[in-house]
């Protein structure tokens, strides 16, 4: 590697790392549905979505040690880091949700986690298309656009967890109220991690468009 190679890292290197990291979320979101949609070979399921998550981790590494080497960035510094912990974090939320299930001893799934599942899934697609966006900003409107739309199943996951908490507590058995609000809460803060990442998107859009 010359000096001009360290000094100044190709350019698609961060572009590449965010676009597998997006991937990787968006796969994580699909098993996240199958699990949830058919809760069978239950602790095989979680293991993928685990395994997805320490791909994750090690693209997130690698992109704060790019961060760290680099002098001259096709992004500003806290662009990157900023984009790279928000993507991380919808990783964290899906398999920290995933083994919470495991851990809880839940025996089946319901109405509830299955919507949020599919908003998680739905947003953490339209953040990989967004994240696309980026490495070539042609067309702001439609980053725009999908931040909109992130922003939008945000706010049905805000209903969808209104309605569950309120059905919840109709029921008198207080270990599963604790157990399935946790997890409730949890599936949709998986969706506020998508909406921070839209967020940092759309901010990266409005700077370098």
């Amino acid at each position: 590697m010359g000096l001009r190679d360290w000094i100044i890292p190709n350019d698609y290197i961060f572009f590449d790392i965010f676009e597998q990291l997006a991937d990787t979320t968006t796969e994580a979101g699909r098993l996240l549905v199958e699990l949830v949609n058919d809760y069978n070979g239950v602790e095989a399921k979680i293991k993928e979505i685990k395994n997805l998550e320490h791909q994750g981790d090690a693209l997130a590494h690698r992109a704060y040690a790019e961060l760290n080497r680099s002098f001259i960035t096709p992004l500003e510094p806290e662009e990157i880091s900023r984009l790279t912990t928000a993507l991380d974090d919808i990783l964290d939320y899906i398999d920290g949700t995933a083994r919470l299930m495991l851990n809880y001893g839940i025996e089946e799934t319901d109405e509830y986690m299955q919507e949020f599942a599919k908003l998680i899934y739905l947003s953490a697609a339209e953040v990989a298309i967004a994240v696309r966006e980026i490495r070539r900003i042609r067309d702001p409107k439609l980053l725009e656009q999908k931040c909109i739309e992130i922003n939008r199943l945000e706010n049905l996951a805000d209903d969808v967890l209104a309605h569950a908490i309120k059905d919840l507590f109709c029921g008198t058995d207080a270990i599963r109220i604790l157990k399935l609000k946790d997890i409730y809460e949890n599936l949709e803060l998986a969706t506020d991690k998508c909406e921070d990442a839209a967020n940092v998107l759309a901010d990266i859009a409005i700077r370098h468009s």
